[in-house]
């Protein structure tokens, strides 16, 4: 008998060792990253140290040798950061075709932030119709009517990036004016107003234009300043594609410095640049500009994307008075004689047309609605222009008409002499101005522009590790706190306890971009891991299915 007791006490025993070796053995914590080199966001030195994670948030960075995590990553030899964020994204289509948001991810880009003049919402009946008939390879339904409908729509189809936006400008005026190039009155600048503080309650961060489009190139420095008041109220920025980035730069600069002035809102400058050589040398000008303005107690910052040639329609060299009344008023007069000598005239004024890109050979086409006209991607203007025995201005409005788009372009503008002067200014951020698209499938119908895969890992390959124009803890700081800072994002851009979990992984020794103009559609590498909201979405470079992105609400957010 005392030897059955025995035994039952000693398999009691070990019983106990068991359960309480799998209590020690049970996950504390849903990932832990281990051993790497963690950059916090403040541009401080790195230090070596672990990251736990629990549910959406970092619990804390340290040692944690002592426990494990549901998911473990070594990232010895690795940098550990804050999710980047891209400051200027085009991925408002792109998230509805394919939620993966691949090109950005792969780089590290955590929250895409929208909203460059034109903005997803609000919209009315007329706005749905227009973007309707704008649709190209890509059909989808207009599910929505306000900016924070259709954020909170992406978000519930499932993204992998977490996702913010601005309000445009151009669409509140859109909403109450239609095209028109008139003036609002007292009455209708309150409407304008009244949609931006509902947008800011949705949960924008603020209110965007861009000034060289139409229709919201038509807006007044007056009312611009209206509407920044109105987004400042609940703590927005306003952000602004400049109304000059050439000739008139410097009273372009001036105009957003007076419209944060007046309003009281901070303020940005889109994608800074000098563009055309002979505005090359106005770079150091426009700097000490907007430091004088900083020094003066105003904030104002701005972002940049990392190569030295813009993307945009032929539309950008087009006078105002021949887009007025949108595409179809603009397609109209290309095909009426008297209105299109008018037009090639003005192109042909010195200063003008395609002189910007150094001439029609400077302007490689990449976007075509048109089946039949997609073997013209890749190609220079002059080289459809020679192929047509036509001059090359002509050419540009003979494509407009057949294409019945603005025809998307790059145009070749800047310096990379001022791209790298540009990187090493702690004041500005980082941008794609691009889509977030993978190199597959509808895709691939469209040629585009390599920042919009490479834009981000660019910066930390070629400008930091190759060129080292900045330190990697600098570039960190100006990819995650600074931007989130900019746009008052609570528990986003920095390493912290309590901080969202938007997290990655890689290696400064081997991120490379590899998008080029020729071939755009490849993704960059280096990129470990990534976790968003506390969830891998990046596992050794591979997506793994996961889409926990949410909608990122801005500083006057209201929950109903």
């Amino acid at each position: 008998m005392g030897s059955i007791k025995s035994s039952v006490s000693t398999a009691l025993s070990a019983l106990s060792v068991l359960a309480a070796l799998s209590c020690t053995r049970a996950p504390q914590y849903d990932a832990i990253i281990r051993h790497g080199t963690v950059y916090d966001g403040s541009g401080g030195a790195p230090v070596q140290a672990d990251v736990a994670i629990k549910g959406d948030s970092i619990v804390g960075i340290g040692d944690y040798s002592a426990v494990h995590g549901a998911i473990e990553v070594d990232a010895t030899g690795l940098a550990v950061a804050p999710g980047f964020i891209n400051m200027l994204s085009w991925a408002n289509t792109d998230l509805l075709q394919d939620g993966r948001s691949m090109g950005d991810l792969v780089q590290g880009v955590t929250l895409e932030v929208m909203g460059e003049g034109e903005s997803m919402g609000p919209w009315n009946d007329s706005m749905k119709a227009e973007a309707v008939k704008a649709e190209e390879d890509f059909k989808y339904d207009i599910r929505w009517t306000t900016l924070g409908e259709y954020l909170d729509y992406l978000a519930s189809r499932g993204i992998s990036t977490n996702v913010a936006s601005f309000v445009g400008t151009a669409t509140v005026r859109q909403f109450i004016l239609g095209h028109a190039s008139r003036a609002p009155t007292p009455a209708e600048l309150t409407q304008m107003q009244d949609l931006v503080r509902a947008a800011m309650k949705e949960g924008a961060v603020g209110v965007g234009s861009s000034l060289i489009y139409e229709p919201g190139m038509w807006a007044s420095t007056e009312e611009l300043a209206a509407l920044a008041s109105a987004a400042h109220e609940s703590g927005g920025m306003y952000i602004s594609h400049i109304r000059n980035e050439d000739d008139s730069l410097f009273e372009a600069v001036n105009e957003l410095i007076d419209i944060s002035r007046r309003s009281g809102a901070p303020a940005e400058i889109y994608h800074i640049k000098a563009s055309g050589k002979r505005n090359w040398g106005k770079l150091d000008s426009m700097v000490k500009l907007i430091e004088n303005a900083r020094q003066s107690g105003l904030r104002i910052t701005a972002d940049m994307y990392t190569y030295p040639a813009s993307s945009t329609g032929l539309d950008a060299v087009m006078p105002g008075w021949v887009r007025e009344g949108g595409f179809d008023a603009w397609r109209a007069r290309l095909l009426d004689p008297i209105q299109r000598r008018r037009l090639l005239a003005d192109l042909r004024q010195p200063g003008r047309g395609f002189s910007g890109a150094g001439g029609p050979q400077g302007v490689l086409l990449v976007g075509f609605k048109t089946d039949s006209l997609r073997y013209l991607q890749g190609k220079s203007l002059a080289e459809v222009a020679e192929m047509r025995h036509k001059p090359a201005d002509e050419t540009a409005l003979d494509l407009i008409v057949q294409d019945g788009t603005r025809v998307q372009c790059v145009y070749f503008t800047m310096s990379e002499d001022n791209v790298r002067r540009e990187v090493t200014l702690p004041w500005i951020s980082f941008a794609s101005d691009g889509g977030s698209m993978a190199p597959e499938g509808l895709f691939l119908t469209q040629s585009t522009h390599p920042r919009a895969y490479g834009n981000f890992a660019r910066l930390l390959g070629k400008y930091v590790r190759d060129e080292k124009a900045l330190p990697l803890e600098e570039a960190i700081r100006r990819l995650s706190a600074q931007p989130a800072g900019n746009l008052s994002l609570a528990r986003r851009g920095s390493l912290k306890a309590g901080y969202y979990a938007d997290v990655v992984v890689f290696d400064p020794a081997t991120i490379t971009d590899h998008a080029t103009f020729d071939k755009p559609h490849q993704l960059a590498t280096g990129m470990r891991n990534v976790f968003v909201n506390g969830v891998e979405v990046i596992k050794d470079g591979v997506h793994t299915g996961a889409k926990p992105g949410r909608f990122v609400h801005g500083p006057g957010y209201q929950p109903k």
